[in-house]
């Protein structure tokens, strides 16, 4: 099925979106924990292992605080991983709709999904918005590159999800391997570290990361103000829509399947 075909089913999407958000958030204390609290929670253990006990320095603050250096990077990795995670299970966890009505099946991906960067982006503003109070230095002028990015995460988020759901509900057991590859993937990427302090051939191996990409550019719009706008990014925009639809066409090559599996 073309993008151009899903329209129709915009509403039933919106609803896949709604109803993951309630289910999850509203009127849950768990929810709104793992949503606000929990990254809140995360942050200040890395912010006192890390400057109190290990006193880590390096050039790259440039007279930022070590909290906002980890903090403008782990909002974009925890809506890419949480978003993945979730995405992986949507079709398995919605196997009784599937049997009983006929629709994309795609769109509870992308519902799990876009709720999952609904919330995080949320949570990364109010978290912004706080740092600037507390006296720390932002560009928020280029605010708007910023989502621009995250956009182009959540297709990249999607692509993976998309890919990881179909294989979760013809092999079953693919969740219970999410959870130490991103354990891995956490910390190949540069989030409590800058990537200049990698030995010069693990650096070659980090920058194939694409995350890396997403959270360095991100540190350097929000931290530094840099703006500037080159092939690399254009490259990112391109690879994260071509993952997308590689993705996108893996699953629905598998879609008519699903029903025999769940």
């Amino acid at each position: 099925m073309q993008i151009r075909n899903l329209w129709p089913y915009r509403w039933l999407l919106l609803n896949f979106l709604s109803r993951e958000v309630k289910s999850r958030y509203v009127g849950s204390i768990s929810g709104i924990f793992w949503a606000l609290l929990h990254p809140l929670a995360l942050l200040a253990v890395y912010a006192a292992v890390f400057t109190t006990i290990f006193k880590v320095k390096f050039p790259e603050l440039e007279g930022h605080s070590f909290i906002l250096f980890v903090a403008v990077a782990l909002w974009p990795w925890l809506s890419f991983q949480e978003g993945a995670q979730r995405g992986a299970l949507a079709v398995q966890n919605g196997g009784g709709l599937i049997k009983k009505v006929a629709f994309p099946h795609e769109l509870l991906v992308y519902g799990a999904v876009l709720s999952t960067y609904a919330v995080h982006v949320v949570g990364f503003l109010l978290v912004l918005a706080v740092l600037a109070l507390t006296g720390n230095d932002l560009h928020f002028a280029t605010l708007p590159l910023v989502l621009l990015l995250f956009c182009m995460q959540l297709l990249f988020t999607s692509g993976l999800a998309l890919i990881l759901a179909a294989l979760q509900v013809l092999l079953k057991d693919v969740e219970h391997f999410l959870a130490p590859v991103f354990m891995i993937w956490f910390y190949a990427t540069p989030i409590l570290y800058p990537a200049s302090l990698v030995p010069q051939q693990i650096q070659k191996v980090i920058a194939l990361n694409p995350l890396s990409y997403f959270i360095t550019r991100i540190r350097e719009l929000l931290m530094n103000g840099n703006n500037h706008i080159g092939w690399q990014d254009m490259a990112m925009v391109a690879g994260s829509l071509l993952f997308f639809f590689a993705g996108r066409w893996f699953f629905n090559r598998l879609s008519p399947y699903f029903e025999d599996f769940i």
